[in-house]
């Protein structure tokens, strides 16, 4: 009898390990796609918001790139961003500023902190991106940090 229930652990404890090391791994969301801003679902507080702004991702885990236009009372400005989304930094040119940014994943949301330098003084960022609807609509919450002091915004984009 006591060979008869080794046995039965064995193969219980063999079929939950064949089962664990057959599942998938976890798969980041893919922000790929191109984005338009609902400007009726978004919230910029006391900044005005855009008058359009679209943004084309293309998102192969862990390279991000996306280039943003955006138009509103300073014109149209087009950005090219790239984000590495395993934790190490990124650098990339903003409005003729340097900005480092760290993007990283946080369950099935995207955080990213940037920092940069504007007219003598430091911009941090702290967005944080998630897709919804089954993927057509992405939120990015961000909270922006300057020595003015702190600012929340909430952009929400969906897909074309």
């Amino acid at each position: 009898m006591r060979n008869l229930l080794t046995r039965r652990s064995l193969i219980g404890f063999a079929a939950a390990l064949a089962m664990a090391t057959s599942a998938p791994a976890w798969a980041a969301p893919d922000f790929s796609g191109n984005w338009k801003i609902n400007i009726g679902k978004s919230n910029f507080g006391q900044f005005p918001a855009p008058d359009k702004m679209e943004r084309k991702i293309t998102h192969e885990d862990p390279t991000l790139k996306m280039t943003t236009t955006q138009s509103g009372q300073q014109g149209e400005t087009t950005t090219d961003i790239t984000y590495k989304t395993d934790g190490s930094e990124s650098v990339n040119t903003v409005r003729g500023a340097q900005a480092k940014a760290v993007a990283k994943w946080d369950g099935d949301a995207l955080t990213v902190v940037s920092k940069r330098e504007v007219q003598g003084m430091e911009i941090t960022q702290n967005e944080r991106w998630t897709l919804g609807e089954a993927g057509k609509v992405l939120t990015i919450a961000n909270k922006i940090t300057t020595p003015q002091g702190d600012f929340e915004i909430t952009v929400v984009m969906e897909k074309q």
